[in-house]
């Protein structure tokens, strides 16, 4: 099997050199999704939080989907928050989306600076 890009339109293109989601052959199937940002196919983003989170899983689950696998397939994901105060409703919105799935995972807080 050769390497195969997974870029489903249910969700908005990829905006620079990078694909959504990318398998290759290794014994067995690997899928390497990019981080995925809380845009939806319209282009709209969620103005609240959680929305925006809602908004990352569709585009990963649909990542997911186009590639015929399902969250219990997913074995690593990595969350980017900017504030303590997110990681409640992410991890509530994440256990919502992936039922009794648990894949490893890693939160990373990642503080932004305003520009002067």
């Amino acid at each position: 099997m050769a390497r195969q890009t997974h870029d489903p339109p249910s969700i908005p293109p990829a905006v620079e050199n990078y694909t959504h989601g990318l398998e290759v052959p290794a014994g067995a199937r690997l899928l390497f999704i990019s981080g995925q940002i809380p845009v939806r196919p319209d282009g709209s983003v969620p103005a609240d939080f959680e929305g925006q989170c809602h908004a990352v899983w569709d585009n990963l689950l649909a990542v997911l989907a186009s590639a015929r696998m399902r969250p219990e397939h997913l074995v690593k994901v990595t969350t980017y928050i900017t504030s303590r105060d997110q990681a409640e409703i992410n991890g509530r919105v994440r256990r919502a989306r992936l039922g009794e799935v648990r894949p490893a995972l890693t939160v990373v807080i990642a503080a932004t600076f305003a520009a002067e």
